[in-house]
């Protein structure tokens, strides 16, 4: 999926004031919004119920749409920004569509003494897809995650959040035939659209403020890889611009500016 492509995922076309008869999502809408209310009603702050009503969105499309963060918000008469901040914190939302199966192992101290990274570089081949890909079919997503706290049965792993512990190749093969033929333990996710290769939201989306222009680069306004701040405080100091703005005394008050050493900084 091109970026154009993923980028479209993150923008609603649902409209509370339009019908759109046979649309999915209309439909699932009006399916919800009843249980979306019972949940607004158990909260004194109607704000309390944007997780549960996140849940029960991802619950029948398989994700958190954006047509779905903008019901949300609409239902709770939020900004549309309060919404999407709230979602984006957790990893458990997922924000594009993924895989039936989600195969979560973790990555975390215990496992990986008790041979995590093995069990990780097992699934990577025979899945054949990394850390936070989908596989060409649609059935497996794969991440490897921190600590989820089976340290007692390293190495662990959740499948679409059902623990399975004390993880061997054998396991592997026997969960992944399983999965394939339809006989394993575990229900699949559901999935409303097909998923491409990564579900990850970038958090670079090419648009900057202000702060970011007249810039050669709009990710390095002068202090990228300088840890000690010295050649942004220069940049602010010798700007005429950015030193009418700035509070800092070096700015104002030139006997307090060290001498410039060798590397032309302060």
């Amino acid at each position: 999926m091109s970026t154009a492509e993923s980028d479209i995922e993150l923008v609603a076309t649902w409209d509370p004031y339009v019908q759109r008869p046979g649309d999915f999502f209309d439909e699932l809408f009006v399916k919800l919004k009843p249980e979306c209310e019972a949940l607004v009603a158990l909260y004194e702050d109607s704000r309390s119920a944007l997780i549960p009503m996140a849940h029960l969105f991802q619950e029948h499309e398989g994700y958190t749409s954006a047509n779905a963060l903008a019901a949300i918000a609409y239902l709770l008469d939020q900004p549309l920004a309060v919404v999407e901040s709230t979602i984006s914190f957790y990893t458990l939302f997922y924000r594009k569509p993924v895989g039936r199966y989600m195969l979560q192992v973790c990555r975390n101290l215990s496992c990986i003494i008790n041979g995590a990274e093995e069990i990780m570089a097992y699934f990577r081949e025979h899945l054949g897809i990394g850390h936070l890909e989908t596989s060409a079919d649609g059935l497996f997503s794969y991440e490897e995650v921190e600590c989820l706290a089976a340290c007692d049965r390293a190495p662990c792993m959740q499948v679409n959040l059902r623990f399975k512990y004390d993880l061997t190749p054998k396991m592997i093969d026997d969960m992944l035939a399983a999965i394939r033929g339809g006989t394993y333990d575990v229900k699949p996710r559901p999935q409303t659209k097909a998923p491409g290769r990564h579900w990850k939201v970038e958090a670079e989306t090419g648009r900057k403020s202000a702060g970011g222009v007249g810039v050669s680069n709009p990710n390095n306004a002068g202090g990228v890889g300088d840890r000690s701040g010295v050649i942004m405080l220069d940049r602010i100091v010798n700007d005429a611009a950015f030193a009418a703005r700035s509070h800092e005394r070096l700015a104002h008050e030139p006997q307090l500016r060290p001498s410039t050493g060798d590397g032309g900084h302060h």
